[in-house]
């Protein structure tokens, strides 16, 4: 299959071709950070169960906007790999790919042969990242696996939410994103090793598991100290005063204060130096254990203040403070705004719209938003011809519903 020549101002994964078999989310996000940062990917959806991304959420006129953004910089193809010609056709492609992403139980794809063993057989320098709620192997490995679960089961539910509610569970797909990015990490090392052996490998990520590495030293605490951390709401173990404030004008804020001396400033700003020469205020536990004295001087201190007094104090203090948005105010900060963290990119369905934009800045070789999520299947033929099949083979596997 031709691939786009490289240079020097390319965007760095330029040249990379990238499977992305995987659906709901972590899978497919991983891909669409690769794709933003030039690789090709060709995105493969059953041809009549298209990705179920395309459903979820809102539609505009019909059209899902959570595909359009987890989409983008995808070449969409439909190939069925559980027929004859649909397995085939995968073994092609693989053969001139860098990358397969897929999240199928464990033994889905060995069972349609296209194990690791067929794919490296054909291409031994493929990196086959297979993304599943408990990883290939352990007596979970063949449940099926969400990011909800994963969630549950890393313990971050356990410490989430007030100290006599509920567990809660984050309204948004964190696992799944945790575990997309550490996916999109995991590949480009064993790209890297690659470059060194000659060799491609397996990723096997559990979505269950990176979570774990963003929880902190939970699992130490717990083997060395028998310690267990108990739902604390917005306030930390670690330090205090951290919370959310209310207001004046209603709105609500958030304060940090995990560096010593912003926690000083904090305590002058409000009108309380007196608690800095508390000996408990020497240090983060310290101060967390008297979080309820702490955030009365600090709330107190606020409910008497605008949002914006508040903001204009703090920072005049050089303290760290920020107010809690919601979307709409995202929309329209001037600091995400200078960042262009929300880009506007045209849709040919929907016009303009306004997306998340890649992931980082690099000054050299950016990545970029090249194009939105497309529809079901609409570079099936032109990513097979490139194959090197003939409209007549692409044909028979139209006949054959292999796509």
């Amino acid at each position: 299959m031709s691939r786009p020549a490289t240079d020097s101002a390319a965007p760095p994964l330029q040249g990379l071709r990238v499977l992305d078999l995987a659906t709901l989310f972590a899978g497919p996000l991983a891909a669409m950070m690769l794709g933003d940062f030039g690789a090709d990917v060709v995105k493969i959806e059953h041809p009549r169960k298209p990705d179920p991304s395309r459903g979820h959420g809102p539609a505009k006129d019909g059209v899902g906007l959570w595909w359009k953004v987890l989409g983008r910089n995808k070449r969409t193809i439909t190939l069925d790999l559980s027929t004859h010609g649909g397995r085939g056709t995968l073994l092609r492609l693989a053969a001139d790919a860098d990358v397969i992403v897929e999240n199928f139980r464990p033994g889905t794809l060995e069972r349609w042969g296209l194990g690791w063993e067929e794919l490296s057989t054909v291409n031994p320098k493929l990196v086959l990242a297979r993304v599943t709620g408990f990883g290939q192997f352990g007596p979970y490995s063949h449940r099926p696996g969400f990011g909800t679960l994963a969630e549950a089961m890393s313990g971050f539910a356990s410490i989430t939410g007030e100290p006599d509610g509920p567990p809660t569970l984050p309204p948004f797909g964190l696992a799944d994103s945790i575990a997309a990015l550490a996916t999109a990490y995991a590949v480009m090392t064993a790209l890297t090793a690659r470059t060194t052996t000659g060799r491609g490998q397996v990723v096997d990520m559990a979505i269950i598991e990176p979570m774990l590495s963003v929880i902190g030293p939970h699992p130490l605490w717990y083997d060395q100290l028998g310690y267990v951390q108990p739902r604390t709401g917005n306030r930390s173990r670690n330090n205090a005063p951290r919370n959310t404030y209310r207001t004046a004008d209603g709105s609500w804020v958030a304060v940090s204060t995990s560096a010593q001396s912003i926690a000083e400033r904090v305590m002058r700003l409000v009108g309380r130096p007196e608690l800095i020469d508390e000996p408990w205020f020497a240090d983060g536990t310290g101060r967390a254990a008297h979080a309820d004295v702490l955030d009365e001087a600090v709330g107190s201190w606020i409910a008497r203040h605008t949002r914006d007094e508040a903001l204009a104090a703090f920072e005049k203090a050089e303290a760290a403070i920020a107010p809690v948005y919601d979307i709409r105010d995202v929309m329209t900060d001037p600091q995400y705004r200078a960042l262009d963290t929300i880009t506007e990119v045209p849709d040919p369905e929907l016009g303009p719209i306004r997306m998340q934009n890649v992931l980082f800045r690099l000054s050299e070789t950016p990545g970029a938003i090249r194009w939105t999520g497309r529809p079901h299947g609409a570079d099936t033929a032109q990513v097979l011809a490139e194959l090197g099949l003939t409209p007549a083979e692409i044909g028979a596997l139209r006949g054959e519903g292999a796509v």
